[in-house]
């Protein structure tokens, strides 16, 4: 059986088992991180070299790093729908995955790190501030991008809303400010729509306001 190691309250555990969720794979999730300890355990450390989660582990085989258990997910699972079979389809997700890696979570840990997990006494406004402006311009770009469209590639939901439509639900429950987005928000009601979404992002993470670390 598929098993996913991490705990449930992670962002990045969350984008697999959406996915997971999605595609109605049968599975197993083991709570690590966080108050859950374990990660510098050596029977972890096995699974993972830089003791982080999220792992997939499936027989024989070990996957860390949240986007490419995706794609690992997406290839094997989703084939059509996840994983089309030509390349430029491919590609045409894969780029908005990339786009998130490298840019929006970029904008949004730092907000969610700068602002909500760290205790009042020690933020930096003047971070926190550029952190919020950069993270708004980013789903302000989504925004236009929407703009006549359920989904980032359509009318259907694709590998490319996995990572970004993550963060949506931590953006829209932090007390920070933001600008109108009514294609973004019409994403994210079309998002809220799926059983998986809802079970597996849209969790609660009070436990971790001020939280640096357990």
């Amino acid at each position: 059986m598929l098993k996913i190691w991490g705990r449930r309250t992670s962002s990045n555990v969350q984008k697999v088992m959406w996915l997971v969720g999605e595609l109605g794979i049968e599975h197993e999730r083991i709570d690590v991180g966080g108050p859950y300890g374990q990660l510098d355990s050596p029977e972890f450390k096995r699974l993972s070299p830089h003791a982080k989660i999220p792992v997939l582990e499936e027989g024989e085989l070990v996957i860390w790093e949240s986007h490419a258990i995706l794609r690992y997910l997406a290839a094997s699972y989703g084939k059509d729908r996840f994983w089309p079979a030509d390349p430029a389809e491919r590609a045409a997700a894969d780029k908005w995955v990339e786009w998130a890696q490298t840019t929006l979570l970029r904008s949004f840990s730092d907000v969610f790190w700068g602002y909500y997990r760290t205790p009042e006494q020690d933020r930096d406004p003047a971070f926190i501030k550029g952190a919020v402006e950069r993270l708004n311009g980013d789903f302000e770009l989504l925004d236009g991008y929407l703009a006549g469209q359920r989904y980032l590639l359509g009318d259907q939901l694709s590998l490319a809303d996995i990572p970004t439509g993550m963060a949506l639900y931590r953006y829209f429950e932090m007390d920070i400010a933001r600008p109108s987005l009514k294609n973004v928000d019409a994403w994210y009601a079309e998002l809220q729509a799926h059983d998986a979404y809802r079970e597996h992002v849209m969790v609660p993470f009070d436990e971790l306001f001020g939280r640096l670390s357990f």
